[in-house]
């Protein structure tokens, strides 16, 4: 067994943040599915049409959306079969790369958006926004996109900054 690197224990504000993170993300997205429920859309779905939406005539590539959504790429793939068989987006194959596939929103996708909007919003509020005080929201979105882009999250227990 490999020794354990000596590591410093958690100040109470750390382990406070820690424990109440840990909270969070087993419990937001139960919440989240529950509010999303009389939409038609699931949160993940939701995320993925928002995605789309915003993405260039409004397709992505498949590999590309999995990353932006935070999904594994089979998850996306069972994903888009599901939005597809509802007439929400299509999936075609890529224009220059036969390799791959693009998601595309349809018009109906489009529409099914804009419906799940205001239950989306107003939960997005009532869960989370609201309860952050405005002079910290510029500071906890920078952080909360950098610990989501960041390398350190998907790499695993052994990577280290600079590998």
């Amino acid at each position: 067994m490999e020794p354990t690197p000596d590591v410093d224990p958690l100040s109470a504000d750390e382990l406070l943040l820690w424990q109440s993170l840990g909270r969070l993300v087993h419990s937001l997205p139960r919440t989240l599915e529950q509010d999303m429920a009389r939409t038609g859309v699931t949160m993940t779905e939701f995320a993925v049409l928002l995605l789309l939406s915003g993405a260039p005539d409004r397709r992505m590539r498949m590999s590309a959306l999995a990353a932006a959504s935070g999904v594994t790429p089979p998850r996306i793939t069972r994903i888009i079969e599901g939005l597809s068989r509802h007439g929400l987006v299509r999936k075609e194959r890529h224009g220059l790369d036969a390799r791959g596939s693009e998601a595309v929103l349809t018009d109906t996708g489009l529409r099914a958006l804009h419906a799940a909007q205001p239950a989306h919003l107003a939960s997005a509020r009532r869960r989370v926004l609201d309860h952050i005080p405005a002079d910290l929201l510029p500071g906890m979105a920078a952080t909360l996109a950098a610990l989501a882009e960041g390398p350190e999250i998907d790499s695993g227990p052994s990577a280290s900054p600079g590998n």
